[in-house]
């Protein structure tokens, strides 16, 4: 049953929220289905190649012990991982976006829309930082494991995927939640490539009848519910495992 039939005056606030709630609900769910696709596939493929990317970072040059290809690879590696984590936190994520999109769109490659651009965004941007969290997390890890495993046989890679990072990722897993609550928010920004999250759902439903305060009032209520869940799960998971918490940058 149909409300409002039409749109209701300006001075009546809360008359146009349920309005616009009503008729624009599909535009509404489908935003924030999007903006959770975005926040999850941005977070979850952000932390699986942080892990590559810290291992990159976290090796060890043997000046006596590696042979010259080794040491330049590992070489190669601190400055390809310390140059990708200072590019992507060192630029906005908008911007990003506008070059990834735009510079691969003129390729007209059939599956690059969007969506798809505004995920590898996301996802690389995420990357950096997960990776600066799970190397904070393995410098808060004694040193004396590391010495431990390798007296009684590990390698220092076994050592390192089997004993260090299990403990940094568990440390770390607070602080990789507080960067999908950013996900949550700073995934707004990919309207500015046609990605119909949330943020560009409201401005879709506000277009015609220019009652953006009232539109975006109720995009920052669902903004907020969703973050407000994702808090809780955080602090859930710091009261069960206390660890430094490391602040993204949004």
């Amino acid at each position: 049953m149909n409300l409002f039939n039409t749109l209701p005056p300006k001075d009546e606030f809360f008359n146009t929220i349920l309005y616009l709630i009503e008729r624009y609900s599909g535009f509404f769910i489908r935003g924030i289905l999007i903006t959770l696709l975005l926040s999850i596939v941005g977070t979850v493929g952000g932390f699986i190649l942080s892990l590559f990317l810290t291992v990159l970072r976290t090796q060890e040059i043997d000046q006596r012990r590696d042979a010259l290809i080794s040491k330049v690879m590992k070489k190669a590696g601190h400055v390809f991982s310390s140059v990708y984590i200072t590019v992507f936190r060192g630029t906005p994520m908008i911007v990003q976006a506008m070059i990834f999109y735009y510079g691969i769109a003129p390729l007209r490659l059939s599956f690059w829309t969007p969506l798809v651009a505004g995920l590898t965004v996301v996802t690389l941007n995420t990357t950096a930082y997960i990776a600066e969290v799970i190397r904070s997390g393995i410098n808060g890890i004694d040193k004396g494991q590391m010495e431990a495993a390798r007296s009684i046989g590990f390698s220092r890679s076994q050592a390192m995927f089997l004993i260090i990072f299990p403990q940094a990722i568990k440390n770390s897993l607070p602080a990789i939640g507080n960067e999908f609550i950013v996900n949550l928010k700073d995934t707004a920004v990919l309207s500015v490539i046609g990605v119909f999250d949330l943020f560009r759902a409201t401005q879709s439903a506000t277009s015609s009848n220019f009652r953006r305060v009232e539109g975006f009032f109720i995009a920052a209520l669902m903004y907020l519910v969703l973050t407000f869940i994702t808090g809780k799960v955080v602090s859930a998971l710091e009261n069960k495992h206390p660890a430094r918490r490391v602040k993204a940058s949004a």
